[in-house]
């Protein structure tokens, strides 16, 4: 079966869907974007992801393209369309199609909007959560809103091919001070020595990550000791476990730093009880 995408009011074939060379999120980055995941036929946290878009929408000072009722039935019929039972859909809202100019268009041009969804083996991360993955450590080098989820993402690339090319699974930046702010695509955790799991808050310098979100629900359901504050590289060497998370790899345990093993070298117990437990903690929605 083709995949199907929704771009502009439209419901095209995948292979041959479009937008406009002059859409500035093509020249300029114009644009920000939301990707959900969909569970057992259920769109995961949908309205957390809105609320999201809606900030990073005002932040730049585009407009939404429709109503949250009728843009969540798009993303529920692009996910339909597509049969995705497990998998990622992805949401893209830019300025617009203007002639090329720095300043905000002038008149009544509409935002674009650009939704897909893709299939993806829940098992194949299962798998790789049980053995864990290697991260490196990157400089950071993007700029300071960050907790915009813009589509401006070439640092975030390069940062992820250098990891590749160290052969790990992600980078987590470093600032200026010796601080890990997050990943190149997923928000940074670690548990101390003592047991305390720490992260980074998220009032600005890191993205407010959905899947972050629900794991500070989990850990308060569970009554897990917990300091939500920015922690040093070399902490992060020292730690007992640590895991990054993100909707497309929700709770994923590290074990490997810059080539160094994180506690014993295998996913930690606390990292692994997130990740069995995170759906319970979701707000899953049945896609019909």
């Amino acid at each position: 079966m083709s995949r199907i995408a929704y771009v502009n009011g439209e419901y095209a074939a995948h292979a041959s869907a479009s937008v406009h060379i002059e859409d500035r999120g093509y020249q300029f980055a114009d644009g920000v974007y939301e990707v959900c995941e969909v569970w057992q036929g259920n769109l995961v946290d949908g309205p957390r992801h809105l609320d999201r878009l809606e900030r990073s929408l005002r932040e730049l000072r585009i407009a939404m393209p429709m109503t949250r009722r009728a843009l969540t039935f798009v993303m529920k019929e692009v996910i339909r369309r597509n049969r995705v039972r497990h998998g990622l859909v992805y949401m893209q809202v830019t300025r617009g199609v203007a002639r090329r100019d720095h300043f905000f268009p002038a008149g009544d041009v509409p935002p674009s909007i650009v939704i897909t969804a893709k299939s993806t083996n829940p098992r194949a991360g299962d798998t790789q959560a049980e053995t864990g993955i290697a991260v490196v450590s990157h400089p950071e080098n993007r700029w300071p809103r960050v907790d915009i989820k813009t589509v401006g993402l070439l640092p975030n690339v390069l940062a992820k091919q250098y990891a590749r090319e160290q052969g790990a699974k992600e980078a987590w930046y470093v600032d200026a001070t010796g601080h890990v702010t997050e990943g190149g695509s997923t928000n940074a955790w670690i548990v101390t020595k003592d047991g305390v799991l720490v992260t980074r808050p998220a009032e600005s310098g890191i993205l407010k990550g959905i899947t972050r979100a629900v794991v500070l629900d989990l850990v308060a359901r569970e009554g897990i000791r917990f300091e939500e504050r920015a922690f040093t590289l070399e902490e992060a060497f020292e730690a007992r476990e640590a895991f990054v998370t993100a909707a497309s790899t929700l709770v994923m345990p590290v074990v490997q730093l810059d080539g160094r093993p994180i506690g014993n070298g295998h996913p930690g117990s606390i990292a692994t009880g997130l990740r069995q437990a995170f759906h319970t903690a979701s707000h899953l929605e049945e896609i019909r």
